[in-house]
Order: C-alpha cells, then structure tokens, then sequence
C-alpha cells in the first residue's frame, strides 16, 4: 500500500499505542494523539521519527480544530480515544450525567473529529475512516447492562459510522465500525487479547483496498451484524 498518513486519537497507551506502532511498522506516518502536550511527545518519541505528536481532546471543538490546523490533512483516521465510566451500574441506577460524559467522548467525539478530517479525505477522492467499537453496542450481541453508559456511546457510534458511510458511498471513502473484543487495557486490565493481536484487525480495517467493505461493523476481519 502506498504510504499514507494516519491520524490515531487516544495514542498514547493501550489499543491505540499499538496501532499506531503497526501502523508505523507498515511505513505509514501517525499522528499520535492526546490529550496532553507530553503524553503526545513522549509517545511520538517512543515511536520514533515518522510518529508526529499533537495535542487533541476529542470532547473540545477548539482542540479539534487547533488540531486540524496544526497537522493538515490526513488519509486515515482511527477514531480510538474512548471512556469507560460506569462499569458494573445497572441502567436505572446510572447517573445521567456520566451518560453525557460518556456520549461526549466515545460518540460525539469521534464524530466531532470525523467531521473535522472527512471533508480533506474527500477533496482527494481517498479516505479510511475506523471507528473503535464494542460488542457491548451491538444488539445483535446483545447491550451490555453493566456497563450502560458504555453500550449506549457504542451503539450510537455504530450508527454515526453507518450514518457516515451512506453519505459517502462511492466517494472513495471506506468508513467503517471494528469491534475488537475485549483487549487488555488500562480500561479493561483482566481481558485475554493482546493490543498488538487486536491492532492488527484494525489496521487491516485502516488499510483497505478500495474494493473493502463500506459502512460494516467488523470482528475478526468479517461483517457482523449491528
């Protein structure tokens, strides 16, 4: 694939650290994403010369579009920055407010940096856009109740990812939905998968050839159902 530059959100650590080490090692350049100026640095530092820091808070429109300002331009965008609040609140005990927080960074936020990096993606005819979803926000899996909050930001991700796509079918834009299982995590310390094992699916996701699959939720590197 011809080498193409990468914006990955919530760099810093876990899944999206692991992706953007893929990435890199694809030779591709990432803009390694976070909230603060040394998580940034220190990261694109780790990584080395073609990882390029920027400061980004997916739930601030001025850090998005600062950011925007900053980097330019990207081909890829994998939308990984995300919250887990509420794990273990049953749905009619959950506090409204963490609902919005949630909503604010998992939904709206990789909404907020879609709308911000889509319009350059288009201007050029090619695009990849991954959103990081979750089981937890499938109902064919079935939403999780313990951790509401969470399965309520997924599935409204999977319907701005399917919303996404419809408005920018045969634009030379694959937007798409990853499910990558439970991954071990700060977030989620006891799960099994490896990051590096669950990068590599997203990746795939974030590289497709231009005959890949458009507006599909993705386990395993196959369409699941919503």
């Amino acid at each position: 694939m011809t080498p193409r530059t990468a914006l990955v959100t919530g760099a810093n650590r876990g899944l999206g650290l692991a992706v953007s080490r893929r990435l890199l090692a694809e030779g591709h350049t990432v803009v390694t994403a976070a909230r603060s100026h040394a998580a940034a640095e220190e990261t694109a530092r780790r990584l080395g010369p073609r990882a390029v820091p920027v400061v980004l808070d997916v739930a601030d429109d001025r850090s998005v579009r600062a950011a925007h300002e900053h980097i330019g331009p990207v081909d890829i965008l994998v939308n990984n920055a995300g919250v887990l609040l509420d794990d273990g609140t049953p749905p009619h005990r959950v506090q409204p407010r963490l609902v919005a927080d949630t909503l604010a960074v998992n939904t709206l936020g990789a909404l907020r940096v879609s709308q911000a990096f889509l319009p350059g993606m288009l201007d050029r005819g090619w695009g990849r856009i991954v959103m990081l979803s979750s089981g937890t926000g499938a109902f064919s899996h079935g939403l999780h109740a313990g951790t509401p909050a969470y399965s309520i930001s997924k599935a409204a991700l999977n319907a701005v990812t399917v919303l996404l796509a419809a408005a920018t079918r045969d634009s030379g834009v694959l937007v798409n939905a990853v499910n990558p299982g439970r991954v071990r995590t700060r977030m989620m310390p006891a799960a099994t998968t490896d990051p590096e094992e669950a990068a590599a699916d997203i990746v795939w996701a974030a590289t497709l050839p231009d005959s890949g699959p458009h507006g599909a939720f993705l386990r395993g590197r196959r369409r699941v159902d919503w």
